[in-house]
């Protein structure tokens, strides 16, 4: 032993190698080790799921996956933009009172946080170094991260929409989940008790789309429903109509107080939340009175209330969105401030962060205030069930205003992702403690499709539009970037006269005029994409039909083997022969009926199927 000991440290202390091989061993494991307590949401989401169902787990899925895509929008916009104003930044001189932290302005103001800050010089350590352009860099970076935004965007929905609605045999039957989905590598006790229930949950909610009932009305049923449901669109409508107008009129107001009049005391301070509060106040409250609707209507599945509340959320929020964003645009941008992107970037820094604020107490107020009147005041009420339609607007409201605010504040994508890390954590709290799983059980397999529809349409692309108009205003005179310039797209302009002017760089000048500038090109791109898509549709038409008829053929040749089993057995019957053994006839009776109950058995499940 001591010899191989020595043998071993020779060899340890003459090859330094396996030292680095341990060390990197070691690195990787750490590595894994973090990457494992980053993925601790997934056992969250497998016992929401095995508990709540598909419905309430779609809802944190979507949540998820809006925080990845914030993470991955703050790392672009710090990395291209913040970063590289930190090395020409220059030291804030303003106190720090610690109601920034909820009025956006004050110290604030002079930072990375907003537009103004930002220089339009090039920057350059040394003289003859490398430079960095941040007119280009700002432009490019915001315009680069909505294209990869449009695509990911669009390649999530087309996905889902094909497994969903084209496609959707992909996903197992009810014989399938009872035969093959168990996990035989499964051994640990609570985890073969998650996986039981989630199973169950799948079964009860395929039995529920299967066991759907259809009501009958009389044609005075009919009537009456028909009347309920436009008394209930037109209040619907006339409220958000109503939540418009007075956001709007508070709006006005707010920029002739806070603009004109600008002060720095506490007063003016709060009084600069008003504009929020309020309008977060009609996002919040609003949806209850929708849902009231919804329950009033009586509709045969809970999947068309919860599609019909989602509807009337949508056109209240992106109401008030396009009145704060015509605000912004027409009225703000041509007032008579300095710095007019600023006062936006603040704006839109006070509706995330207090529409953050109220989905807390929406938490709280309604599921924990409700689960204490339902468990002790009014029994009958029992606990309440999670809104996943309100719950998915308000996401949407919030990462529209993300997306909004990313010109005029670029690191509002770091305090979403904040906000959605702390919403998942405690909404799965609030869900587990207060809320109980929906009494009617239904799959929604579709509804992740919706979601990621609305965030696409009316969101993302709302949002194109209104970044479009954006860069053709004039930018301010005395702050960011684009100071001194008639629009923002005069920086692109003056870049590629630059250009001109080098041999090498002339193929860019080419792309830019006859490609990015060109219509006729994005009319070309369209009518390819709309081909392939068409083309794409058929050949998953013909996959369909080709695995109906294969179905079929099955079916029809288990049919025919029955058949002849069965004369089979009936000639075997009447014809057996009176001098062959006792035995070996009973002994092929068994063989055809065993066969003939395996053929049955077999068209039953293909026909379960």
């Amino acid at each position: 032993i001591a010899k191989e000991s020595r043998s071993h440290s020779s060899q340890l202390s003459c090859c330094p190698q396996c030292l680095q091989r341990t060390s990197f061993r070691r690195f990787g494991n750490s590595l894994s080790e973090y990457f494992h307590l980053l993925q601790l949401s997934h056992k969250i989401l497998k016992i929401i799921g095995a508990k709540f169902g598909t419905s309430v787990l779609s809802y944190f899925i979507f949540l998820k996956w809006l925080l990845a895509f914030n993470i991955f929008s703050f790392v672009i916009n710090f990395s291209f933009i913040t970063v590289p104003q930190f090395v020409a930044a220059e030291p804030n001189n303003l106190s720090f009172t610690g109601l920034e932290l909820f009025t956006g302005a004050g110290y604030f103001q002079e930072t990375v946080l907003y537009y103004g800050f930002y220089s339009n010089a090039t920057i350059s350590k040394t003289e003859k170094g490398p430079s960095y352009n941040m007119q280009l860099a700002y432009f490019f970076t915001v315009g680069i991260y909505f294209v990869i935004c449009f695509l990911i965007l669009l390649f999530s929905m087309a996905k889902s929409f094909c497994r969903n609605f084209i496609n959707p045999q992909i996903v197992s039957g009810i014989a399938s989940k009872l035969l093959c989905v168990w996990d035989f590598n499964i051994t640990n006790e609570k985890a073969v008790k998650l996986k039981q229930k989630n199973i169950i949950m799948q079964i009860k909610e395929d039995l529920a789309e299967v066991n759907q009932e259809v009501l009958n009305f009389s044609a005075t049923e009919r009537v009456v429903h028909i009347v309920i449901h436009l008394v209930c669109w037109v209040a619907s409508l006339g409220t958000a109509v109503a939540a418009c107008a007075g956001v709007y009129f508070l709006s006005i107001n707010n920029l002739k107080v806070f603009v004109k009049e600008h002060k720095n005391d506490l007063k003016s301070q709060a009084a600069m939340l008003v504009l929020p509060i309020i309008a977060s106040l009609l996002n919040a409250f609003i949806p209850f009175f929708y849902s009231w609707l919804g329950h009033l209507e009586r509709f045969q599945t809970p999947g068309y209330q919860i599609y019909v509340t989602i509807a009337r959320n949508t056109i209240l929020k992106i109401s008030i969105v396009g009145i704060l964003c015509y605000y912004w645009l027409n009225i703000v941008a041509a007032s008579e401030s300095q710095c007019w992107e600023t006062l936006v970037g603040q704006d839109i820094y006070r509706l995330v962060l207090v529409d953050f604020i109220f989905c807390l107490l929406g938490s709280f107020f309604g599921e924990f205030l409700r689960r204490i009147i339902g468990t002790t005041v009014c029994v009958n009420l029992g606990l309440p069930e999670f809104d996943i339609g309100r719950n998915v607007l308000d996401l949407i409201y919030a990462q529209t205003l993300t997306w909004i605010g990313i010109l005029f504040s670029p690191l509002l994508p770091g305090i979403q992702m904040i906000s959605f890390s702390i919403i998942f954590y405690v909404k799965k709290v609030s869900l587990m403690m207060n809320c109980q799983p929906p009494r009617k059980v239904w799959r929604t397999a579709q509804m992740a499709t919706s979601f990621m529809l609305l965030l696409f349409f009316p969101s993302f692309l709302g949002v194109l539009s209104l970044f479009s108009h954006t860069f053709r205003l004039k930018p301010s005179e005395e702050c960011g970037p684009f100071r001194g310039l008639s629009s923002m797209y005069d920086a692109v302009s003056e870049w590629m006269k630059i250009l001109e002017n080098y041999t090498a760089s002339k193929w860019v000048v080419w792309i830019y005029h006859n490609l990015i500038t060109s219509e006729f090109f994005f009319f070309i791109l369209s009518v390819i994409v709309l081909i392939i898509t068409y083309l794409y549709w058929q050949i998953t038409e013909g996959r369909k039909t080709v695995t109906k008829f294969l179905k079929k053929q099955i079916i029809n040749g288990v049919k025919e083997k029955r058949f002849l089993l069965e004369k089979l057995w009936v000639l075997q019957r009447r014809n057996q022969n009176p001098s062959a053994p006792r035995g070996q006839g009973q002994q092929v009776s068994l063989i055809v009926q065993v066969l003939l109950f395996q053929l049955n058995a077999w068209y039953d499940f293909m026909g379960f199927l």
